[in-house]
């Protein structure tokens, strides 16, 4: 266990990948959402605006996941860690890094509660359906989406590492016709308004039930890569 906090800390050396990045394209998006919803508040006073700019730091998570494998993996091993001690470390830090971002997004959608939305009602952080089951529940759905985005960018690095970039290439043009083909048998079938509804009637703790099994599917398959990846 301790071997595994050092890995924890040894990620948070270069803190600018999992603290200072995510914080400062944060500030950046609130501070451009603010200056958007200000110049529009004139024109719609009575409309309530949200807008998704906030979001930005949980997609960043992609980069972060990329980067925690690409940049700290060599130096662990040069470091005599464990593959199994660098993984559950690195994971670690993801899952704290996660839940500090989601306490922020829910900080921030009480804030725009007492303020009525910045007092132009308006909203990024406590956007309706999300916030539908209550704070506890939109945090821990903020903390499962940058941790799943976390996860897609260790598992997608951790191909890099083990097969190369012929590979990783093939296998993002792979997932890429899966996904026309369902949409195209979607159609097909004239079922749009069926996965819409399906879509539709899932609730915030629903999601994030079926995102935290993605995430341990990513989780598992990355692990049994990173045993035979290259440094």
């Amino acid at each position: 266990m301790n071997r595994t906090l050092n890995v924890v800390r040894m990620q948070l050396v270069n803190r600018s990948t999992f603290i200072w990045v995510p914080l400062i394209v944060l500030g950046g998006t609130v501070a451009i959402s603010l200056a958007i919803f200000w110049l529009l508040a004139g024109n719609v006073e009575s409309t309530t605006m949200f807008g998704g700019g906030a979001q930005a730091p949980l997609w960043y998570f992609l980069a972060v996941g990329i980067q925690a494998l690409t940049l700290s993996f060599p130096f662990a091993q040069a470091m005599s860690v464990t593959r199994r001690e660098f993984y559950l470390g690195t994971l670690l830090t993801a899952a704290l890094t996660s839940v500090g971002l989601a306490v922020l997004f829910v900080i921030g959608g009480l804030i725009e509660s007492l303020t009525r939305g910045w007092g132009m009602n308006a909203y990024m952080f406590r956007l309706t359906w999300i916030w539908s089951q209550g704070p506890l529940v939109a945090g821990l759905f903020f903390a499962v989406v940058a941790m799943l985005f976390f996860a897609v960018g260790f598992f997608f690095a951790n191909v890099y590492k083990r097969w190369g970039n012929l590979v990783l290439t093939v296998l993002l043009i792979a997932l890429a016709l899966v996904f026309i083909v369902i949409l195209w048998i979607i159609g097909r079938a004239d079922a749009w308004g069926p996965v819409f509804a399906w879509f539709g009637s899932l609730t915030p703790i629903a999601l994030t039930g079926a995102f935290v099994l993605v995430i341990a599917a990513l989780a598992a398959i990355s692990y049994g890569s990173l045993r035979r990846a290259i440094a």
